[in-house]
């Protein structure tokens, strides 16, 4: 076993070794040599323990770029020391993994797994616009990616307009191009050229008219009506102006309720996708009170400033709904929630109910209790003791005239 043990850890050793060769140490240099071949680099800090966890990761994203024939350099850039190149990069946090094309970067969003990884870095390291050249490649595409953009046609202003959008999303989403011939009989286009989103088995196609800008259509487009949300997805979705209906359900024990709940989200979500793809209308008007950390919206559109100065007098006034916040009476609704009484209303309810109910018969018997004269309670007292009332009258007379004899 002894044996075994040192044969073990010798190639555990070893396999790390050879795996990090392919990750390249960087310093201030880089800047000089960034501008010839494009680069995929984790911008890291020593203290901080996340990329101490990240780092046999990063070595596998390095191992398995050079396996592919990817011609991207993989490194790893210790800020603390090497502080002259972060003036070219926006880093807000550690590690930070961005791909450099020579002047221009691009920041990785996603989450720290080896396949996100890698697909974020072929597709940004391709061309911003692939084109498609047949069928079957379009085929091809269908069945690998849950959403991509497509525009259809030729050259045009369109065309122009596509691939600048493309360059700004290019980190979340692939842009193709084909040209009508390509597509199956099953996509309708109403004209040429155009641009359709394909997503959830199906396909919508941008009309300018109805849909305004291009970069706002495909900032709204470029997330599925449904699909599971990781935290990096949820700040994403943050950063746009929609409103996003989750369902919470326990991926590690699903149950028949969890299922069901999962399929009505999911149909509401592609059945009635065009009456819930809402947004914040921009502009819009808020409220805040930092105090509390809550804020106000108004009822309907403010137009005048008649209708501003009602909606802001309303707020003074206490007639419009707080919404958030950390007062009291909201700690309270989500201590509430928190502590997994609202899933146990019986439960909740008899707890509350004993403190509840031994107050409640402190007071009946203080409220309900009969006062005694002193008289009636020498008389309780004599009972007590087993001695009536009238002999002990009797004999408490005796000895006073006893006394007085004596006296005399």
């Amino acid at each position: 076993m002894a044996g075994a043990r040192l044969f073990v850890f010798p190639a555990f050793v070893l396999g790390l070794t050879v795996v990090s060769a392919y990750v390249e140490e960087l310093d201030d240099k880089f800047n000089e040599n960034r501008k010839s071949e494009p680069w995929l680099v984790e911008f890291y800090a020593p203290w901080c323990e996340y990329c101490k966890t990240f780092e046999p990761i990063w070595y596998d994203v390095g191992a398995e770029l050079k396996s592919l024939g990817s011609p991207v350099n993989v490194g790893k850039l210790d800020t603390t020391a090497h502080s002259s190149v972060l003036s070219d990069f926006n880093i807000r946090g550690y590690p930070a993994i961005i791909l450099v094309k020579g002047e221009k970067s691009f920041e990785y969003r996603g989450p720290r797994t080896k396949d996100g990884i890698i697909e974020f870095t072929n597709r940004v390291a391709g061309p911003v616009v692939r084109p498609l050249t047949s069928a079957q490649l379009f085929q091809h595409v269908l069945s690998r990616h849950d959403l991509f953009f497509l525009y259809i046609g030729g050259r045009s202003p369109l065309k122009g307009q596509y691939h600048k959008v493309a360059a700004e999303f290019i980190i979340y989403n692939y842009f193709f191009s084909a040209s009508e011939e390509v597509l199956p009989q099953a996509v309708s286009l109403q004209e040429v050229p155009s641009i359709a989103v394909f997503k959830d088995g199906t396909y919508y196609l941008y009309n300018e008219k109805r849909d305004g800008n291009l970069s706002d259509w495909v900032g709204r487009e470029r997330f599925r009506c449904y699909f599971q949300m990781d935290s990096f997805t949820l700040y994403q979705m943050g950063e746009t102006t929609k409103l996003v209906a989750l369902a919470i359900v326990d991926e590690t024990n699903p149950t028949t309720e969890s299922v069901r709940y999962k399929a009505l989200m999911e149909k509401v979500a592609t059945e009635y996708r065009d009456h819930y793809n809402t947004e914040l209308a921009l502009p819009s008007l808020i409220v805040m009170n930092m105090t509390i950390d809550g804020y106000y919206l108004p009822e309907q559109k403010v137009e005048t400033m008649e209708e501003l100065l009602q909606f802001l007098n309303s707020v003074l006034n206490g007639r419009s709904k707080l919404l958030g916040g950390n007062g009291y009476v909201r700690r309270m609704k989500r201590l509430y929630y928190r502590t997994g009484f609202a899933s146990a209303p019986f439960v909740t309810c008899f707890l509350l109910s004993l403190p509840v109910g031994l107050v409640v018969m402190i007071v009946w018997g203080v409220c309900t209790a009969v006062p005694v004269d002193e008289d009636k309670a020498d008389e309780g007292a004599l009972l007590a003791t087993g001695t009536r009332p009238a002999a002990s009258q009797r004999k408490r007379t005796e000895q006073t005239s006893n006394e007085s004899k004596k006296e005399d």
